[in-house]
């Protein structure tokens, strides 16, 4: 009969549905891993960070005064608290005079020492320049041609190179050194100086820039992460159409 000639075959009526459940689940696991990743990988780095500093000031503290002598669990991150008390105790009493003296005289003895001076005196013009808020050190974001014509990398601007770097550079321009951060991980890299006009700077802060770099070019400067998922699902389903559309390859007789 007719009705039986146009219902379709049972296998084309089974194999629908689950090609639809299959891409559903996958956009669900997808949207799944874009909630629950980045929340599991800071939590996971908090928490790495909370133990080392746990790891490295509790056995600087007195047995007396360590939580877990009266709690029956550890207590993590006490180390942490008393590292920052510490610390900001440090501050307080540097910048008094007597404080101003000791430390004085701990530089007097780091500078005799012939290895130890380069290295102390180099980490202490990183540390002042990072967390003095005073410099202007990667602070401005710019563009370089680099690592050929044509090609354009990140970079991070940093302070102009002294007078003795700037007598041995090439040509009368004046230069500029930079920070070329590489991705995924941003914390290594290429220094180098570049003429100023080689350098375009853009409106961007370094912590757009380091989620640029980190994402490889997938999170964008302004992108809301709020529409993240949403975009995610559109792309799965975009795919999910492409495949169920695209020309199946015909049977070989």
């Amino acid at each position: 009969m007719s009705m039986d000639t146009d219902a379709p075959p049972p296998e084309q009526v089974e194999e629908a549905p689950k090609h639809g459940l299959a891409a559903r689940l996958r956009t669900y696991f997808l949207t799944g891993l874009v909630v629950a990743g980045p929340v599991l990988i800071t939590i996971y780095l908090t928490w790495s960070f909370v133990t080392w500093v746990d790891d490295l000031v509790r056995p600087l503290m007195p047995a007396l005064y360590r939580p877990e002598n009266y709690l029956p669990f550890r207590v993590p991150g006490s180390g942490l608290i008393v590292a920052i008390v510490g610390l900001t105790l440090l501050g307080f009493l540097t910048a008094n005079l007597a404080g101003r003296t000791v430390v004085e005289l701990g530089e007097m003895v780091l500078n005799r020492m012939p290895i130890v001076r380069a290295i102390y005196r180099s980490l202490k013009q990183v540390f002042e320049t990072l967390f003095s808020g005073k410099g202007s050190s990667f602070r401005r974001v710019g563009l370089v041609e680099f690592p050929a014509p044509g090609m354009w990398s990140i970079v991070l601007i940093s302070q102009p190179p002294n007078s003795e770097v700037s007598a041995s550079l090439p040509g009368k321009e004046d230069h500029i050194s930079v920070f070329l951060p590489c991705a995924p991980n941003p914390t290594t890299g290429f220094f180098f100086y570049v003429p100023k006009s080689g350098v375009i700077e853009i409106d961007m802060t370094t912590e757009q820039a380091a989620t640029l770099i980190m994402s490889a070019g997938v999170v964008q400067p302004g992108t809301d992460p709020k529409k993240s998922i949403v975009a995610l699902a559109e792309l799965a389903n975009a795919a999910k159409a492409a495949q169920s559309n695209a020309p199946k390859k015909a049977d070989v007789p």
